[in-house]
């Protein structure tokens, strides 16, 4: 049973996990729209829509921010400048999940995840 379990580990560690979803948001950002499992979808939206916000501020502090998490000078440069700013005024809900097909290798239900604007 999942009760009271806070987040979904997908079966890696800690560093593997924060590593993952780092390259995700890398992706996403640099190609627009990324295809992934569904689990690995849902714990990355919440991830990827918290970095949005931070980078909505557009200043220095939120350069830093951003920059620490993705630790990629181009994706930082576009999402603070070419991403975060199409989403000024909405207050969350930048990604959505698309249901897509089953993998054939092992039956992985699949999803993309792509921004709304």
């Amino acid at each position: 049973m999942r009760h009271r379990n806070g987040y979904r580990k997908l079966g890696l560690t800690s560093s593997h996990r924060q590593a993952l979803l780092k390259n995700l948001a890398i992706s996403i950002v640099t190609e627009g729209r990324i295809e992934t499992t569904i689990a690995k979808a849902k714990t990355f939206k919440s991830y990827i829509e918290k970095l949005v916000t931070k980078a909505r501020v557009n200043d220095f502090n939120a350069h830093r921010d951003v920059f620490e998490q993705l630790q990629h000078k181009e994706a930082t440069k576009k999402l603070i400048n070419e991403v975060a700013p199409k989403f000024v005024g909405v207050e969350g809900g930048y990604t959505r999940v698309i249901k897509t097909r089953t993998r054939k290798g092992d039956a992985s239900l699949m999803a993309i995840v792509e921004f709304t604007k």
